[in-house]
């Protein structure tokens, strides 16, 4: 079990104030939400303190880099947390969606830290999650506030897991994103 340490609950913190003026997509739940889930999501699998870290800033260098550097990072919490980080944020020069995604998988297959590969996991796992939660909710409107389609986003989390299966094979969070993931196939198949 996973124990609440000094730099543990800076980080906690460290992450809130990044993200405090962020809201999950189309909605007002805080964003803070996401990265909290998913550092919990990762306590399955492991209690290394750098990848929950890492759990709670993988989206602070993609989205607010500004609240929060990555040299602020390497400084505070070190090389290790920061590279995981890097390694599961996305390239934002390259504009479109697919290539992007594409660029993503790449990099996670064959250059990502073994660190990366579950915070992704978890990233990916809680995020599937809130979107089948939105789509019981919402039906098809829920893929009006993403850049690509249900079609796609099956592509997608279903590379990511199969990226993670080869790679972290040891992962129990796998089964989890595979079950999300055929809820989703199961929608795609009915439209």
């Amino acid at each position: 079990m996973t124990s609440l340490t000094p730099r543990l609950e800076h980080a906690v913190r460290v992450a809130a104030t990044a993200h405090q003026k962020q809201f999950r997509k189309a909605s007002n739940i805080p964003y803070i939400i996401h990265p909290f889930s998913v550092m919990l999501l990762a306590t399955e699998d492991t209690d290394d303190e750098n990848t929950l870290i890492a759990c709670l800033f993988h989206d602070i260098l993609e989205d607010v880099p500004d609240e929060y550097s990555e040299q602020q990072m390497r400084a505070e919490f070190g090389d290790a947390v920061t590279q995981t980080v890097l390694d599961v944020s996305k390239d934002d020069s390259i504009k479109d969606w697919h290539e992007r995604s594409e660029a993503y998988l790449d990099h996670l297959q064959h250059n990502a830290r073994d660190e990366a590969i579950l915070v992704s996991l978890a990233d990916k796992t809680h995020n599937l999650l809130s979107t089948l939660t939105d789509y019981e909710t919402y039906g098809d409107d829920v893929w009006k506030k993403f850049k690509a389609d249900k079609h796609a986003q099956l592509w997608w989390y279903s590379s990511v897991l199969e990226i993670a299966k080869q790679r972290r094979p040891e992962l129990s969070l796998h089964d989890t994103l595979d079950t999300y993931v055929g809820q989703l196939r199961k929608i795609t198949e009915a439209s």
